[in-house]
């Protein structure tokens, strides 16, 4: 041993510290690829988890928040970048490495924490939670990302976009190749428009109440919590961000609710579409969780008519009656199989049938979604979106409305099955749902409906009213 090894003083150990916020972000990006849990879904718990330990505050949640949401939504463009970084595939990388890796990837690139503190907390987090011989290689990737601003490594990664349009964005704006092709499908237009919507999907959305007519009122919340008003619902409410909607009287009781604007608009045009004769019985054949059923059956019941939910999985329809719960008027909620359904042809005078789908048009609340959906899905999905909206014209009596909703901008989700249906059901004709959302531009040449999020704040929600003619 040389002498100036024997004069080096022995550098104890040190324990790594456990970062409470981190160790949270972690462990909910786990979840989601583990289990393909949704973030929505495990992030409430964990942070209220937390809060009761004492570990987070309020701004410790909105960090932690920000984290998962983040990494999620511009995991596409930190893959790529990240895969310029190490030496090998990103599949031969061990998942819970790529999350930490992500995790710092999102602190240099996606926020303003000083890179000294994204690069040592994330190093920090891996010895806690992969080990200190793998935290050195999370270290010398994170420092080689932080050469770099975000602009600058996606021109490095990113194709050039006259060589490969879709690929390009999909890169710059963290979208799958497929999701971007059949989004620029939808719009039908240029590159401004698609690159608008990509934007607006990795923007985090505002909080949207409803205040269910007859049971509570736009100034009742407005009083109860800092609010803008909607943009397009009468009933709607836009909370100030951070904002805590359970914390509101009128939303625990269920005269209230967290309901985008879009899903509003679905209900309000299908309830003021005109229909011929009676108006007394109404049916929402798809209605799990319960948010569109919940302001159908307060819509009806000012009217004196009555709603049947009807949700085939039991444990949703659980949640339907929770929503519809101390609704005045009269309502029922059943589980049953809205392509085998208990009731008889002609039965109803209005009908909403809010298919599963894709969910395409709701990436900006579900971000992982479309790193999961793939565009063979599409193939399930089709045949019992056409079997629903078939049974929903056979439910419907002459001169009865059916809305087929969808949150999803695909055209072979909407359009196609719309137009399918109508040429082998016959009987029914499309009503102009344009004039059932007063002052809502940008509706496009109709007679059926696309929201955006680029262009009206909502989901991408989609809607085609049909009229039982035979």
């Amino acid at each position: 041993m040389s002498e100036q090894a024997r004069r080096r003083p022995h550098k104890p150990y040190r324990r790594p510290q456990k970062d409470p916020v981190r160790m949270l972000a972690f462990e909910a990006l786990r979840a989601v690829d583990e289990r393909d849990a949704y973030a929505n879904l495990v992030l409430p718990p964990l942070l209220r988890k937390a809060r009761e330990k004492g570990d987070f505050d309020g701004r410790d949640a909105a960090l932690a928040t920000e984290l998962v949401y983040g990494t999620l939504r511009r995991q596409g463009t930190y893959d790529a970048i990240i895969s310029a970084c190490v030496d090998r595939p990103l599949r031969e990388v061990d998942p819970p490495v790529l999350d930490v890796l992500a995790l710092g990837a999102h602190q240099l690139l996606g926020t303003r924490i000083p890179t000294h503190a994204a690069v040592s907390a994330s190093v920090e987090l891996a010895r806690v939670v992969l080990g200190d011989g793998r935290a050195k290689f999370v270290n010398a990737v994170l420092r080689k990302i932080s050469q770099q601003d975000l602009d600058a490594w996606v021109a490095q990664v990113a194709p050039p976009y006259d060589e490969d349009p879709e690929d390009h964005l999909a890169v710059v704006h963290s979208h799958p190749r497929w999701v971007v092709s059949a989004l620029w499908d939808s719009l039908g237009g240029g590159r401004a428009g698609i690159e608008d919507l990509l934007e607006a999907d990795n923007e985090r959305p505002e909080v949207t109440l409803v205040a269910r007519p007859g049971r509570s009122t736009t100034d009742e919340l407005a009083e109860a919590t800092e609010t803008l008003p909607g943009r397009w619902s009468p009933y709607a409410l836009r909370m100030a961000e951070g904002g805590e909607p359970g914390a509101i009287e009128a939303v625990k009781d269920g005269r209230a609710g967290v309901q985008d604007e879009g899903s509003q608009l679905v209900a309000i045009a299908l309830a003021n579409a005109p229909v011929e004769g009676s108006d007394a019985r109404w049916l929402d054949g798809c209605a799990g969780p319960g948010g569109k059923a919940a302001l159908l059956a307060a819509l009806a019941s000012e009217r004196g008519a009555a709603l049947l939910a009807s949700e085939k999985q039991p444990h949703r329809a659980r949640l339907v009656e929770r929503a519809l719960a101390g609704n005045p008027g009269p309502y029922q909620v059943i589980a049953a199989d809205g392509t085998r359904p208990p009731w008889r042809p002609g039965s109803f005078d209005r009908v909403l049938m809010d298919v599963p789908c894709s969910g395409l048009g709701a990436l900006r609340r579900r971000p992982e979604a479309r790193w999961r959906r793939r565009p063979e899905d599409l193939d399930g999905f089709a045949p019992l979106q056409r079997a629903l909206l078939t049974e929903a014209l056979s439910a419907v009596r002459v001169g009865g409305v059916v809305g087929y909703a969808t949150c999803s901008p695909h055209l072979a989700e909407t359009r196609v099955v719309v137009d399918d249906v109508l040429k082998k059901v016959g009987g029914a004709e499309l009503i102009d749902a344009r004039p059932l959302l007063p002052g809502v531009p940008a509706l496009g040449d109709g007679p059926d409906v696309q929201l955006w999020p680029h262009l009206h704040g909502t989901d991408a929600m989609y809607l085609a009213l049909l009229r039982r003619t035979a």
